[in-house]
């Protein structure tokens, strides 16, 4: 039954139930939004997102992505062994996603630009939230740096353990 599924369906039967959950989800969220009336901004909200995500922010961070892999003084044969460091790229790209789209959903508390609105419907202040931001991107490349120094150091033991002791 189960290679029938597969040979029907494509995929494996788990990706299909994750699927139908990622649909009732998003019908239970739609509905909320259709209940509470206001349908209609929630359209023009994803739209335009999708619009400018896919105009604007994809073409940016394609481009930073090709820059920050780009290496002028990469040569065209590989370093001796032993100077081979892991590259780095992955592990200052993810921080960067990560803070920019905390930074995208977050701006307007951030920089402070709702702050008359959002202090008179919850009626607390938009201080804690550029320092709370930095606070987290400094944690998320903290975190970043030091998994990239543990990935060093395993490269260099197992450069070690291959590496037969010269006589």
């Amino acid at each position: 039954m189960y290679r029938r599924v597969i040979t029907r369906y494509g995929a494996d039967p788990l990706h299909l139930l994750v699927l139908l959950a990622c649909f009732t989800l998003a019908g239970y969220a739609a509905s909320r939004v259709i209940v509470a009336g206001i349908w209609l901004g929630f359209l023009v909200w994803f739209v335009s997102a999708a619009i400018i995500h896919d105009l604007i922010l994809y073409p940016l961070y394609a481009v930073a992505d090709v820059v920050a892999r780009w290496r002028p003084w990469h040569r065209l044969r590989p370093p001796p062994r032993a100077v081979q460091w892991p590259p780095v790229h992955d592990h200052v790209r993810v921080p960067v996603a990560f803070s920019g789209l905390l930074l995208l959903v977050w701006f307007p508390l951030i920089f402070r630009l709702s702050e008359d609105t959002y202090r008179a419907s919850t009626g607390l202040d938009l201080s804690p939230y550029l320092g709370r931001w930095l606070l987290v991107t400094g944690v998320l490349f903290a975190g970043s740096a030091l998994a990239y120094a543990l990935r060093v150091r395993r490269r260099a033991s197992r450069r070690e353990r291959a590496t037969p002791p010269r006589r």
